[in-house]
C-alpha cells in the first residue's frame, strides 16, 4: 500500500511523493504569542508532532519548521495594557508556550524562527511583489492586489468573483478591492516600527509566513499545514504572495487538523469554556490528553468534556497495566518448554502480535489514521493479556519471547503517539498515589487490610475475608488475587 495524505489543495488523498527521495520539508503554523495556548493549540500541535515523528519513523529525514508570531496588533494591545515593550510580552508567552509543549511531550522542530528576525526577508518579497505589479502602496501601507492572482481561491475552494460580491465595505478605504490584504502597515504613534522603501511600519501577518517557511526549506517544499481555521484567509494569502512572487508551485501537500469543541460548544471566553494547556495538564496525564485527541482522526472534529478523558485515562490505565505486567512476568524465570499451554490462544496472540506492525504502518500510511492504528494497539493488548492469563507466572521460553516482542512493539509504535513511554511501574505507582489522595486513603492502610484478609484466607475464616474485600471495594479499592500475590488498584 502506497503512503497517502489528504491535501486540501485538491480535496482529495494522494500518493506522498517528497521532492527529494526520503527528504521531507514540513512547515506548520504556530501561535501570536500574546496570551496562554489553549486546547485548541494543543490538538494542532500534537497532530503535527505525530506526522512529524512517523515522517521519521518511515525513514524520512525531516525538516520541520514551526514559527513565532511576536508581532501583531493583539501582542501591541497587550503590551499598551500592562505598559510594558510588546518584546516582554512576546517573550513571556513565548517561554510559557515551550513550557506547555514540553508538558505535552512534544519532539522539538528543526527551527523555531521568530517573526521578528525575518524583517528585512519580508521587505525584500514585498519588493518583489510591487515589481510584479501584484502589490501597490497607499499612504505608507502595501496591500496584495487579489485580483492580479488568477489562482486566488484555489484552497479553500472560493470564487473571487462570488467573494467580491459578496464582500463586506472596509472602512480602509485605501484598498482597491474589499479582498486585498496587507502586506506592509504603516505604523501608528506609540507603536513598533521598521524602516523601509514606505516608511516606517510593520509587516502583516500573513508575509511572515511565506518568508520564513522558504528561507528554511525553499521557494518550493513538501508540506504545509495548520488548523482548520488558517484554510482562509491566511494559507490562501500565503500561496497568492508566495506564487505570485517565484512564479513556481508554494507548497505541495496542505494539511489542517479539525477544530475542538467543548461539551458540544464552540471553544469561547464568553461562554467560560476556554481551557488553556496548563489548566488540563493540572489534572490530567499529557498522554491522556494526546491519546483523547489520537482517538479521532485528525481531519474530523473532537468534542472536549471530562468525561471523555475520565474514559479515555482509564483506557489508559490499562494499557499500561498490561506493560507492568509484563514487566513483572519476563522478571520470571522460564519454565520448561514441557508445560502444557492452550496452543490455539498461544497461536491466535502470535498472529496479532506478528502483524502489528504492519497494519500499524498500514493504517496511518492511509492519510495518518491514529484511530484506525489504535485499535491495533487494543487488539495486541488484548492478545499480550492472553499470554499473560497463559502464563500464570509460570512463563514458558515461548511465552517469554512473545511479551517481549509485544513489549517492544507497543514502545517502538507508541514512540510515534508520544504514548507508553513512561516506565510502567512508575505511571502505576503515580496513578496510585493521585487515586489515593482523591479517595483520602493511605497505602499502609490498604495493604494492612490485606494481610489481615490473607491471614484470614489462611485460617479459611471466608467470611471475614469477604468482608475486608468488600470494605475495600465500598472505598473504591479493588482487590485481585494472582499466582505471585494479592494486587491492588483503584475502581
Amino acid at each position: 500500500m502506497s503512503f497517502r495524505i489528504y491535501n486540501t489543495l485538491t480535496g482529495k488523498k494522494e500518493d506522498f511523493l517528497p521532492l527529494r527521495e526520503k527528504q521531507v520539508g514540513m512547515y506548520a503554523c504556530g501561535v501570536t504569542v500574546y496570551d496562554l495556548c489553549h486546547i485548541g493549540h494543543a490538538r494542532s500541535a500534537i497532530v503535527f508532532d505525530v506526522i512529524y515523528r512517523y515522517l521519521r519513523y518511515r525513514g524520512y529525514d525531516v525538516t520541520f519548521v514551526r514559527n513565532f508570531t511576536d508581532i501583531d496588533d493583539k501582542i501591541i494591545k497587550r503590551a499598551n495594557e500592562e505598559g510594558v515593550d510588546y518584546r516582554v510580552i512576546a517573550e513571556k508567552y513565548i517561554e510559557e508556550f515551550n513550557i506547555d509543549m514540553g508538558g505535552l511531550d512534544l519532539e522539538k522542530p528543526s527551527f523555531e524562527p521568530k517573526a521578528t528576525d525575518h524583517i528585512s526577508g519580508m521587505i525584500d518579497l514585498i519588493s518583489i511583489l510591487i515589481e510584479k505589479g501584484v502589490a501597490y502602496q497607499r499612504e505608507g501601507d502595501v496591500f496584495f492586489s487579489v485580483g492580479k492572482f488568477k489562482d486566488y481561491g484555489k484552497l479553500s475552494g472560493r470564487n473571487l468573483d462570488e467573494m467580491q460580491a459578496g464582500a463586506r465595505v472596509e472602512i480602509d478605504e485605501k484598498k482597491e478591492n474589499p479582498l486585498d490584504f496587507a502586506l506592509w502597515k504603516s505604523s501608528k504613534p506609540g507603536e513598533p516600527f521598521w524602516k523601509s522603501l514606505w516608511g516606517e511600519g510593520r509587516p502583516g501577518w500573513h508575509i511572515e509566513c511565506s518568508v520564513m517557511s522558504q528561507k528554511y526549506l525553499g521557494e518550493t517544499f513538501d508540506i504545509h499545514g495548520g488548523g482548520k481555521d488558517l484554510i482562509f484567509p491566511h494559507h490562501e494569502n500565503e500561496i497568492a504572495q508566495s506564487e505570485a512572487a517565484t512564479g513556481k508551485p508554494f507548497a505541495r501537500y496542505w494539511i489542517h487538523n479539525g477544530f475542538v469543541n467543548i461539551n458540544k460548544e464552540k471553544m469561547s471566553k464568553s461562554l467560560g469554556n476556554f481551557l488553556t494547556i496548563k489548566e488540563i495538564l493540572k489534572g490530567w496525564h499529557p498522554e491522556v490528553l494526546r491519546l483523547f485527541f489520537l482517538s479521532h482522526h485528525y481531519r474530523s472534529p473532537v468534542d472536549y468534556s471530562e468525561d471523555s478523558l475520565l474514559e479515555v485515562k482509564t483506557g489508559l490505565d490499562r494499557f499500561y497495566s498490561t506493560l507492568n505486567a509484563i514487566q513483572e512476568e519476563l522478571k520470571k524465570p522460564a519454565i520448561s518448554s514441557q508445560k502444557k499451554v492452550d496452543s490455539n490462544a498461544m497461536d491466535q496472540s502470535r498472529k496479532i502480535i506478528e502483524s502489528f506492525q504492519v497494519r500499524f504502518e498500514e493504517a496511518m500510511d492511509d492519510d495518518f489514521n491514529t484511530a484506525q492504528a489504535l485499535g491495533y494497539f487494543y487488539d495486541l493488548q488484548t492478545a499480550l493479556n492472553s499470554l499473560l492469563d497463559l502464563s500464570k507466572g509460570q512463563p514458558t521460553d515461548q511465552i517469554r519471547s512473545l511479551l517481549s516482542e509485544g513489549d517492544e512493539r507497543f514502545r517502538k509504535m507508541g514512540w510515534v503517539f508520544g504514548l507508553f513511554q513512561e516506565e510502567p511501574e512508575v505511571y502505576m505507582d503515580r496513578q496510585k498515589k493521585e487515586g489515593l489522595k482523591k479517595l483520602d486513603l493511605s497505602e499502609e492502610a490498604i495493604l494492612k487490610l490485606i494481610e489481615e484478609r490473607n491471614g484470614a484466607r489462611k485460617n479459611k475464616d471466608w467470611k471475614k475475608a469477604d468482608e475486608i474485600r468488600n470494605h475495600l471495594l465500598s472505598k473504591g479499592i479493588i482487590l485481585e488475587d494472582t499466582p505471585s500475590g494479592t494486587l491492588w488498584k483503584i475502581k
